[in-house]
């Protein structure tokens, strides 16, 4: 019958409980009531982490402890179950694992069972196929035991030593392959990575909301997508390594595959080969990855609350309103002029409308200069405010023939700019038209044109909006 329970265990611990499952309740069904095939039993269900098998599992550790109530490893599966048992969905599972673990303490004060019983509420359950389980179980053995190593080379020794000498056991089969596959040569980086990817993670998502926080406030003019691409190339060496830990579990489960089906008995304490030790329970949380994930959370706070202030934020200008521009004399348009009215989302403060013409001309002569320039609150102000070709067309196809129409380079202070040629259809000439924006003012500046091209354009908007816009406070 021993042999059999080992052989259950054996299934269990090699990842086939449905065939752990069957040799137990045939050898029970043969052969009547034991306390081990019971327990045998109750963990292959619970190595299906589900519920209804959980529920299985239950009526297994009662039926046992029926016929054995004292039983040290019944009293302490059982309890390990229940504490693992969601309280909202099975509270009088919960509750009757305090009746087992008060027993447990009564009779076996000092024993594993009740060490691994009463850790089960904040541990990782190493028996069950949950991926995500082992992946956490396989990576905090191997962090583990390449930490206590005194060289990654000695540490895979040792770990192959163990697995040799429970050779059914797939949790000391992965963490042997695992070792093994991260102490070979060239291997420095996954070890690392291992090791440390707590703070690397932590360093990539610093680097990140550095990049994120230089282009909401100093570097406006660099992509978002370059600290997104930034992140995610730094990321990329995390798939390196769950390659080699993917791997890793395939060669243990075959592993274990191979040596429950050959029926040679595992290494006696007399043998060369040294017994395996108990792996210590696997925490859910470490209070590291608390700190750790404390730190990230601040830094993401960080990252959204400069976002969230550069999205409510806008530059503040003053308006210099030129009573004579360039030798030429200035008369105020607002009164009939105010060409950004009907923008959607602008709300101005302060504005200017101005047009310039030869001294002594009337102000309807042909204007060498009209400028209008309003400032305020423009935070919500988007590029297509701005930039959409054909309206800008329509705008400057009312006053004559549009020969060119292009989007500029930044406007005086940052922000874009759309810009036009045409020829003015009352008088003939050929002028230059240009609107511009940021967050904080808005600007158009028609002027004479000349032959010039589109950089010279450009530049005379440029130089108009510098001397009609001025930061706040210089």
């Amino acid at each position: 019958m021993n042999d059999i329970r080992t052989r259950a265990e054996a299934l269990t611990a090699a990842g086939r409980p449905g065939e752990a499952r069957a040799a137990a309740r045939d050898a029970l069904d043969a052969d009547g009531p034991d306390a081990g095939l019971y327990l045998a039993l109750a963990r292959a269900h619970m190595a299906e982490d589900d519920d209804d098998h959980d529920d299985h599992a239950e009526r297994v550790f009662r039926q046992g402890l029926d016929a054995f109530p004292d039983d040290i490893a019944l009293l302490g599966g059982y309890a390990e179950l229940c504490a693992r048992t969601d309280a909202f969905e099975r509270p009088g599972r919960r509750a009757r694992g305090e009746s087992v673990l008060a027993r447990l303490r009564e009779l076996a004060p000092d024993s594993p069972e009740l060490r691994r019983a009463e850790s089960a509420g904040t541990t990782v359950a190493t028996g069950t196929r949950a991926a995500a389980s082992e992946r956490r179980v396989q990576t905090y053995d191997a962090a583990r035991a390449l930490a206590d190593g005194p060289t990654p080379e000695a540490a895979a020794a040792r770990t192959a030593d163990w697995a040799a000498a429970a050779p059914h056991d797939l949790r000391l089969a992965v963490l042997a392959e695992t070792t093994a596959a991260l102490a070979a040569p060239g291997r420095a980086w996954p070890r690392f990575l291992l090791l440390r990817g707590l703070e690397y993670r932590l360093a990539v998502g610093a680097a990140v909301v550095l990049l994120v926080v230089l282009r909401l406030t100093v570097l406006p003019q660099v992509p978002y997508g370059v600290a997104s691409g930034i992140g995610l190339l730094l990321a990329l060496p995390f798939l390196g390594l769950r390659g080699h830990l993917r791997a890793a579990r395939e060669r243990a489960a075959a592993r274990t595959a191979e040596a429950v089906a050959d029926p040679a008995p595992s290494p006696d304490g007399g043998s060369d080969v040294p017994a395996a030790p108990e792996l210590p329970p696997v925490p859910r949380v470490t209070r590291r990855e608390y700190a750790f994930a404390g730190a990230g959370l601040a830094l993401a706070l960080l990252a959204g609350g400069t976002a969230y202030a550069a999205s409510l934020s806008y530059p503040r200008y003053e308006i210099v309103a030129h009573d004579t521009y360039r030798g030429l004399t200035g008369y105020d348009l607002r009164e009939e002029f105010e060409p950004f009215r009907s923008l959607p989302g602008f709300a101005p403060t302060r504005s200017a409308a101005r047009v310039y013409v030869e001294k002594d001309a009337t102000p309807d002569a042909a204007a060498a200069y009209l400028v209008a320039v309003v400032v305020g609150d423009f935070h919500e102000a988007r590029e297509s405010d701005v930039r959409d070709g054909a309206a800008f067309e329509a705008m400057a196809g009312a006053a004559g023939t549009v020969h060119d129409s292009w989007e500029a380079g930044a406007g005086p202070y940052g922000g874009w700019m759309q810009c036009a040629r045409y020829t003015e259809t009352s008088s003939g000439t050929l002028r230059g038209l240009c609107m511009w924006a940021d967050k904080g003012s808005l600007g158009m500046a028609l002027f004479t044109a000349g032959g010039e091209d589109r950089e010279e354009v450009e530049a005379t908007a440029r130089s108009v909006g510098g001397d009609f816009l001025r930061p706040a406070g210089d």
